[in-house]
């Protein structure tokens, strides 16, 4: 019998630009460690990160406690959970660790679900960061690859990313406010401008079309966000001049990760992708802020082991 199961579940990015909580993207640059043991009674998390070791406040904990009520699992869980995605920075920190713990207590009891009830359980966990439930990070992270997500109902569709797609993240070195994301979600304008929706709606349809058709130059020069971009980056010091930056290195379109503040850049392999992490890096100088690059493929899902 099974008593232990260990997930890698990878980072991600979320909106990929005017896809807002419809898109997500797993990455292949960090993972954080989940192992999940039937052990006591309750369920105890077991970290030497800083992360809340109590189950109601931890993205983890939160998602053990809904699968366990509503499957009706009976006996103790122990998590430990080993961060290495950087909580804060818009690469779905919370919602690795959210998806790994899901799909380690579906292996542990062997609960068969299915893809769209693991991304569901894995969002419970957003409530702990976020202050919200939302599907595009945890759908990445379940899955891998590039996801489209449609809540009520929820349904999550995956395609496979170009082969020669490649992601540049610049990660400034920098305080990020604590529940980063819920701040970020508050700046949201509540109302936009017709024109603005449809430039919107228009490149997030080439930005599938560009998956479709495995196009990594469709994919970058779509990722033009009018909406939410402009009201977000104020909060990234330095922001316009690393996108300037990056485009004018190579990159087919660069965008907010996420809620930020890290800034992704879309490229192909055939690129000279250093180049356009260090045209991104000097971006964040003109703010006075180093930053750390990233260069990365999408990421094919968790890795599980029994």
């Amino acid at each position: 019998m099974v008593k232990s199961v260990t997930v890698r579940a990878p980072c991600s990015t979320a909106n990929l630009g005017p896809g807002f909580d419809v898109f997500g993207l797993a990455l292949d640059a960090f993972y954080d460690k989940v192992t999940v043991t039937k052990k006591g009674k309750g369920i105890t998390i077991v970290s030497s990160d800083d992360i809340p070791l109590k189950p109601g406040q931890n993205t983890a904990g939160l998602v053990a406690k809904e699968m366990t009520k509503k499957c009706k699992i009976s006996g103790g869980i122990e998590i430990t959970i080993k961060k290495n995605v950087p909580a804060g920075f818009g690469m779905g920190s919370s919602a690795a660790s959210a998806a790994a713990c899901a799909i380690g207590i579906n292996k542990l009891f062997n609960l068969k679900l299915t893809k769209n009830e693991l991304v569901s359980y894995a969002g419970v966990g957003e409530k702990a960061s976020a202050g919200s439930i939302h599907y595009d990070n945890v759908a990445a992270s379940v899955i891998g690859g590039f996801v489209i997500v449609s809540s009520n109902p929820l349904n999550v569709i995956p395609i496979e990313a170009p082969k020669d797609l490649v992601l540049c993240l610049a990660i400034p070195e920098m305080k990020v406010p604590k529940k980063k994301t819920k701040v970020s979600r508050s700046v949201i304008p509540k109302s936009v401008k017709f024109s603005d929706s449809l430039k919107n709606l228009a490149n997030a349809t080439n930005i599938v079309a560009g998956f479709l058709n495995k196009d990594s130059r469709m994919i970058g020069e779509s990722v033009i966000d009018v909406i939410v971009e402009p009201a977000r980056k104020h909060m990234i010091p330095g922001f316009d001049n690393v996108k300037k930056n990056a485009l004018r290195a190579g990159a087919f379109g660069v965008t907010i990760s996420g809620a930020g503040p890290s800034v992704i850049a879309f490229v192909s392999k055939k690129q000279n992708v250093k180049k356009i992490g260090d045209a991104m890096r000097r971006g964040f100088k003109t703010a006075k802020k180093n930053s750390v690059i990233v260069i990365c493929k999408p990421s094919k899902g968790p890795i599980i082991k029994k």
